[in-house]
């Protein structure tokens, strides 16, 4: 063409380059690197069976065997000693979950033995007090029921205790209750089923007594507090001392004489001098009795006494006694 162009690609000066590269390649080994390595693995193999075997043989290398061991030791103490912390930590572990559960069970064991031995020693007081009662009830010539405390009311302007027995048990008021220890109070009121009772140190109660070593009579009245008894408007002149007991003195129809009521703990002058007063405190244990007796009055009896059993020959003898016979009735 007319315009001087050529449509003929011209080679890039970069590819003889590459050329001479490739060809230079071409003429060193494709596998000389891997030829190199099987050749020392083969020299390896040829050392360690011929070591092997001269040492199976003469034993050449047992020193060395335990020099390495003993070097070794070490390494392998401190690679174990994780796993032997774990171990120890886990069974450290379990054994403490072990103790306290079985501590746990101890103590447990230990609350119901000594609740049982608290039940019995309760239960053993019980019985104490039942049996004071029961020699009481058959000390007394009057009769006696046994009652049970089912409330209390300690009020200081109640000082009340409610029992079990009421007048479908032939309770009704103005009985007479004591304990094994002495006087408690009176039935104040009588319900069916239940009873109460105002005790002696009830501000308005009044009992009458007398003082076991002289026979002076007085009256004791309920004190301000549930562990006392006043006796006011004593004679100057009376002989009263600190612990002279006090007995019921029988009058007033409500308590029979001679039922121990206090035992006299304090002495004074009143305001104007004329009379003295005492403190005593109560001989039953009013806070503290769970048992009680109703006393019932019996009735005396009527007509001649009861003739007395005829007697005869003792046992041993009766066989030696000779019989009357009868004498024969002839009929006609």
């Amino acid at each position: 063409m007319g315009s001087g162009f050529s449509l003929v690609p011209r080679p890039s000066p970069l590819v003889p380059d590459l050329i001479v590269a490739i060809a230079r390649n071409d003429s060193s080994p494709l596998f000389a690197d891997s030829a190199l390595g099987t050749l020392k693995l083969i020299v390896y193999l040829a050392s360690a069976i011929v070591l092997m075997v001269a040492d199976h043989r003469g034993g050449y290398l047992d020193r060395v065997r335990a020099a390495l061991s003993i070097a070794i030791e070490p390494v392998y103490r401190v690679a174990a000693f994780p796993a032997e912390v774990g171990h120890d930590v886990t069974l450290a572990l379990a054994d403490r979950k072990q103790l306290a559960e079985r501590n746990a069970e101890l103590g447990r064991q230990l609350m119901l033995a000594e609740a049982a031995l608290n039940r019995y020693a309760s239960v053993q007081e019980q019985n104490q007090r039942l049996q004071k009662l029961l020699d009481v009830q058959h000390s007394l010539g009057l009769g006696a029921q046994l009652a049970r405390l089912i409330d209390v009311d300690p009020g200081p302007f109640h000082r009340r205790i409610v029992l079990n027995v009421g007048t479908v048990d032939g309770v009704t008021t103005k009985q007479a209750v004591i304990d094994a220890t002495g006087v408690m109070g009176q039935i104040t009121e009588a319900l069916p089923h239940t009873s109460t009772v105002m005790l002696v140190t009830h501000p308005a109660h009044a009992i009458p007594v007398a003082i076991e070593r002289t026979g002076l009579r007085t009256i004791a009245k309920g004190g301000s507090s549930a562990d006392t008894l006043e006796l006011p408007n004593i004679p100057i002149s009376a002989d009263v001392k600190i612990g002279d007991r006090l007995i019921t003195s029988g009058l007033g129809g409500i308590y029979p004489a001679g039922f121990p009521v206090g035992e006299i703990r304090a002495i004074a002058n009143d305001a104007s001098g004329m009379f003295a007063a005492a403190l005593a405190t109560p001989s039953a244990a009013l806070d503290r009795s769970g048992e009680v007796l109703v006393l019932h009055e019996m009735p005396d009896p009527i007509g001649p006494p009861d003739a007395a059993p005829l007697v005869g020959p003792p046992a041993s003898l009766a066989g030696e006694a000779v019989a009357p016979t009868p004498a024969k009735v002839e009929r006609p």
